[in-house]
């Protein structure tokens, strides 16, 4: 056998190399892989549409850096992407540089300083739910514009410009929508023409929307003509805020011209904590995602994994548990830093989070009645969307950006052409009382003018050895945490390639209701059995999170996870 084995070397060596080669061709060419798969060497975007996600690439290819891109692929979606990508909405940016500088940028939008803590009571103070899901009253003041011109103006190298115009071209010219977007504008055929009498580009008068029928957004065109040629002022002031104002009139909205005026985006100092070695980088209040994601790995890191198995019952119980905790911290510790006092250094202390841990019995679940803090705080919705980029020289972004609900308040601005948000649902509508899933606010998160609501956003971005590792994030309303915090381990302790570990199916609990959501075929039947004799109540449900990250492997690839539950797609070249 050795003899044979000597004999072929050179052979070997020869048919090694140019596999090698073939690879590293096709790799630098964008060729291989087909949709969620591959592994590219100059850079990749992975986005929540294909359209988004190529113009995204096309900018790095024309030489620009990941910032470059993330701002050309933020406006794309506002475009193609019209039920979370939004100039009407705000999100948040996590950065790292090549050289390992990191930044994050808060972009959330705010409440109305005409807004207060019982806007949404009837007179006898019950919630009047609908009033802070639909229409003009449900919408915060818009912060995207204003953070993609912040982000652009700190880290970009291309021209605002060049990289506003590939959006423009989408809504002149139009794009072909999917089979899933088809059905969803269909469905909200009534809706939109409810909430908007004098008319949209997303009603269809003539027949129902199919696949591939080419949706052209002109109002929109001209309001990214506009941003494009006068920067923020061109949201901010002159006839888009006129447009605003006077949408907001005509449905008894709050958000003014000296709203717009005043809104300005915040640059804030990264989270960061440490799992099994590896560096994590994420964003800090507004967004509750980053302190809770660390909190979740600090619970599980003493524990063996990667022995007991992926989605195995122990495994399962023992996150359930830490969820569980966490977001019991959450209802009441988080919330605006500028009008709260977070506790954060406190809920990220490695010790502080062991001795959370300290009540978890293997024998039956936790009670959530008996883990002590207020309830989660305000409901969020799930049609949020996540981008990740990196660009040929390692700069990485990582970006969630919403409206809230799937096509936010079902409000288009006449003359303007977006979407406004319906972020203002996310504060405690009223501190104490449960909203329609059961879910109860906390006074850290109450409405106040001119606050920021909290969010579950949770873009990060992972290290190994001082060098970048991954970058992730997803949508998913209360579910984002913990659908980033599976994808991470998923990755660290079972080993997965990253298109495995997003599309790995997910499970989820918030501490109230005490129920574990579970997607379906997420859990063998035996691993059911054995949770719920213990006492947990397994409700299914469908599509956990829509993950989007990239993985540097060791060998100096990207390799792209683009999450099969959406139209998502990774593109690298």
């Amino acid at each position: 056998m050795q003899k044979t084995i000597k004999h072929h070397n050179n052979y070997l060596t020869l048919t090694f190399f140019l596999m090698v080669a073939a690879l590293i061709n096709g790799c630098a060419s964008g060729q291989l892989g087909k949709n969620n798969s591959g592994e590219f060497k100059n850079g990749m975007v992975v986005s929540a549409h294909p359209e988004a996600s190529q113009v995204g690439v096309d900018i790095l290819k024309k030489g620009g850096n990941a910032v470059d891109a993330a701002v050309a692929v933020q406006f794309a979606l506002a475009v193609v992407y019209p039920n979370a990508g939004n100039i009407g909405g705000g999100g948040f940016m996590v950065y790292r540089s090549a050289a390992g500088e990191t930044n994050a940028l808060d972009f959330r939008e705010k409440a109305a300083a005409a807004a207060n803590r019982d806007m949404y009571l009837d007179a006898a103070g019950n919630p009047i739910v609908d009033k802070s899901l639909y229409g003009h009253l449900a919408a915060g003041v818009p912060g995207s514009v204003d953070g993609m011109v912040e982000a652009h103006k700190k880290y970009g190298k291309l021209s605002w410009a060049q990289v506003i115009q590939p959006a423009i071209d989408l809504a002149e010219k139009g794009f072909k929508i999917t089979k899933r977007q088809a059905g969803e504008l269909n469905g909200l055929h009534r809706n939109f023409m409810d909430f908007n009498p004098l008319g949209t580009a997303f009603v269809n008068l003539e027949s129902t929307w199919k696949e591939n029928d080419l949706l052209v957004q002109n109002e929109l065109a001209n309001t990214l003509k506009l941003i494009q040629q006068k920067g923020r002022d061109g949201f901010y002031g002159g006839s888009v805020a006129d447009s605003i104002v006077a949408e907001m009139q005509r449905g008894k909205g709050l958000v003014t011209k000296e709203d717009l005026k005043n809104y300005h985006a915040v640059w804030r100092k990264p989270v960061v904590g440490q799992y099994r070695g590896y560096k994590i980088i994420t964003m800090p209040p507004t967004s509750s995602g980053g302190i809770a994601l660390i909190q979740l790995l600090q619970s599980v890191e003493p524990y063996p994994l990667k022995k007991w198995g992926h989605n195995a019952d122990s495994t399962v119980q023992l996150i359930v548990e830490a969820e569980r905790r966490v977001y019991a911290d959450r209802a009441t510790h988080l919330g605006d830093p500028d009008f709260y006092a977070v506790p954060q250094k406190q809920l990220l202390n490695a010790e502080y989070n062991k001795n959370r841990m300290a009540n978890f019995n293997w024998a039956a679940a936790t009670p959530s009645s008996s883990v002590l803090a207020g309830e989660i705080a305000g409901k969020e919705h799930e049609e949020t969307t996540h981008f990740s980029i990196v660009d040929r020289e390692g700069n990485a972004v990582s970006i969630t950006t919403t409206l809230n609900g799937s096509y936010g308040s079902l409000v288009v601005v006449k003359g303007a052409g977006f979407l406004l948000n319906n972020e203002m649902d996310d504060f405690s509508v009223k501190p104490g009382a449960p909203n329609m899933y059961g879910l109860v606010g906390g006074e850290a998160n109450a409405i106040a003018p001119n606050k920021r609501m909290l969010s579950s956003m949770t873009p990060s971005i992972v290290e190994k050895g001082g060098k970048l590792f991954m970058v992730v994030g997803t949508p998913g309303g209360s579910t984002i945490i913990t659908s980033v915090f599976q994808t991470i381990i998923n990755v660290i302790d079972f080993e997965m390639p990253m298109q495995a570990a997003v599309a790995a199916k997910k499970f989820h609990h918030q501490w109230l209701p005490d129920e574990v959501y579970v997607e379906k075929g997420a859990l063998d039947s035996l691993a059911v059995k054995t949770l719920e004799a213990k006492g947990y109540k397994i409700v299914p449900r469908g599509a956990i999170g829509r993950v989007d990250a990239i993985l540097k492997t060791k060998w100096g690839y990207y390799q792209g996870g683009a999450d099969p539950r959406g139209d998502d797609k990774a593109i690298g070249y």
